[in-house]
């Protein structure tokens, strides 16, 4: 492993340059976080708080809206800051954590969206032996699998992204920190470790991708005399479409960066977040239930103080 470089630091372009643009992706980025925000923690305290939602269903998605809370977290702030000042540069260790961060919290919500499926199939394919299968240990193994996998996964991308060698361009085309656009600094050739980032990034977006279609099939085929089940699970389907879409495109494809590539970034680090409470909770009469109880308690405690 080589850590002997040059480089110190590195110049993030963000998404663009012009001032006023800059101005515009401050307030939508800020309010793309802020909704984020409110809404995956809602979820969080609401279940947390809930004696209704202790299903496997909703075990899950506690960590789901966690993992998107941190998910974010790794890459709206430092560009909120980014849109508002002039020098946008980040530390060489700086840009390491936000790698293994983005890379952690990423492969954290691919397993979960996975374990949520899986769930579901469990659920409505078997469910007189759901509670048997999907019990509270087995939840609980699983997750701890999925923080164990998404753990492996960051160690390996940090790895490969300490390998490369820096001894000159230091400015990522990009606003955030990822292998792709690093290896376009590197000043060595990129080909093995590349070819370990697709075998890494690319298959576990891939595989997962067809593991969760694959599931999703079963589950319509199983409820296709339910339009209500099925407009939910459609609606699912978007989103995990909306976020390994644009993971496939850019982990599984040689070392070129394009002009969009930013942009449909945008759509798995900014818009999956924001969309996964509205989708997860919004068509879900339990979770609503939960809410406005939640805050039926908080007025009351606040009219009583």
């Amino acid at each position: 492993m080589q850590l002997n470089n040059n480089v110190t630091e590195f110049i993030l372009l963000g998404l663009t340059q012009d001032p006023l643009w800059k101005k515009i992706v401050f307030v939508i980025i800020f309010f793309f976080y802020l909704g984020t925000l409110l809404g995956n923690l809602l979820i969080i305290t609401t279940i947390k708080t809930s004696q209704t939602l202790q299903s496997p269903m909703y075990f899950f998605l506690f960590y789901l809206s966690l993992s998107d809370t941190c998910f974010s977290t790794s890459i709206a702030p430092r560009m909120i800051a980014d849109a508002l000042s002039k020098n946008n540069t980040i530390s060489f260790s700086e840009c390491m954590i936000q790698v293994f961060t983005f890379h952690f919290f990423g492969c954290l919500e691919i397993f979960i969206l996975i374990l949520m499926a899986v769930d579901r199939y469990v659920a409505i394919c078997k469910p007189l032996h759901y509670m048997t299968i999907m019990n509270h240990r087995v939840c609980g193994v699983l997750v701890a699998v999925a923080w164990m996998g998404s753990c492996v996964h960051s160690l390996a991308q940090i790895f490969l992204a300490l390998s490369l060698p820096f001894c000159g361009p230091n400015v990522i085309d990009h606003y955030f920190c990822d292998l792709q656009p690093l290896l376009k600094l590197a000043c060595s050739d990129t080909y093995v470790v590349n070819l370990l980032l697709v075998s890494n990034s690319g298959a576990i977006c891939t595989l997962s991708f067809v593991t969760l279609m694959f599931s999703y099939a079963i589950i319509l085929h199983s409820l296709r005399n339910h339009t209500k089940a099925l407009s939910t699970c459609v609606s699912h389907i978007i989103v995990v479409i909306l976020f390994f879409g644009p993971c496939i495109f850019i982990y599984t494809r040689p070392a070129t960066t394009f002009p969009m590539d930013k942009m449909i970034a945008v759509f798995y680090t900014l818009g999956t977040p924001l969309l996964n409470p509205l989708i997860y909770t919004l068509r879900n009469a339990e979770v609503k239930s939960a809410m406005r109880k939640l805050w039926s308690k908080k007025l009351i405690s606040g009219v009583k103080t």
